[in-house]
């Protein structure tokens, strides 16, 4: 597929999507959130992909918000529709994806673009790098997942101050506040990136989605994430990738993973 808004490249099992709007600072348009679903949708089912690095095209913004021009006049019901097909197409696509996904957030991540972050499995981001929700500003709250995710990741209270204040916060406090794992200067981010991807690659790719799917019950209402844990772990006996791990590690050599 021939995509206008995105750039996928592919470099030894690692997938790296490039939303590229720079004129716009990469805001999300619902032409980019196809776009974008249909992207992680492939790669996911790629099995040669065995990490998605998601990042914004320069230096300004990973994403800097959503486009506003879009749903400006949006009614109630219309509202309603653009927050669940969003979160349905992408957001919540992307976090129970089985593929993981890296978030190398460089420059702005505002709105959209911190909630779209927050969809992926963890997040890396360049020193340069500022985050925020301001939709209170325009008279809105974040829609995309952003009052669930924040306070998962840096606590009710830090994310109650960062959804009502509309303030942004560096990269550094986001490390603090547990939003971000590294800050790395902008030059190396994807190198940075590509390298913790490329640690993750050499690993059971049937074992990394049964950890994510583990991980994620735990968040999820009326889920025991408990008995995820149990179940796919018993699932893990079954698969030749849990074979070849055991018989590696007994011959003392590496694992050659097929995701089997």
């Amino acid at each position: 597929m021939n995509y206008e808004n995105i750039l996928i490249e592919k470099d030894n099992g690692i997938s790296i999507i490039t939303i590229n709007r720079p004129t716009k600072l990469n805001a999300l348009n619902k032409a980019t959130i196809e776009e974008l679903h249909h992207a992680f949708d492939a790669e996911d089912k790629d099995k040669s992909t065995r990490v998605i690095i998601i990042t914004g095209s320069g230096e300004k913004a990973f994403v800097a918000g959503a486009d506003i021009s879009e749903f400006a006049h949006f009614s109630v019901e219309e509202g309603g529709k653009l927050a669940a097909q969003g979160q349905k197409l992408l957001f919540d696509f992307v976090e129970n994806l089985s593929t993981p996904v890296i978030a190398a957030v460089n420059g702005f991540a505002l709105g959209g673009g911190l909630e779209l972050a927050m969809s992926a499995h963890f997040r890396i981001a360049s020193d340069n790098a500022k985050m925020g929700l301001p939709e209170v500003t325009l008279g809105v709250i974040p829609g995309y997942g952003g009052t669930q995710r924040l306070p998962q990741l840096v606590g009710k209270g830090r994310a109650m101050e960062m959804i009502m204040s509309a303030s942004m916060i560096d990269s550094e406090t986001a490390k603090n506040y547990g939003l971000v794992n590294h800050v790395v200067p902008q030059v190396e981010l994807l190198e940075f990136t590509k390298g913790i991807a490329s640690k993750i690659a050499k690993n059971s790719p049937v074992a990394i989605s049964n950890a994510i799917q583990a991980v994620n019950a735990n968040f999820k209402d009326g889920v025991n994430g408990y008995e995820i844990e149990i179940k796919n772990f018993g699932k893990s006996f079954g698969t030749a990738d849990f074979k070849e791990g055991t018989t590696a590690f007994l011959e003392k050599r590496k694992a050659d993973f097929k995701g089997e």
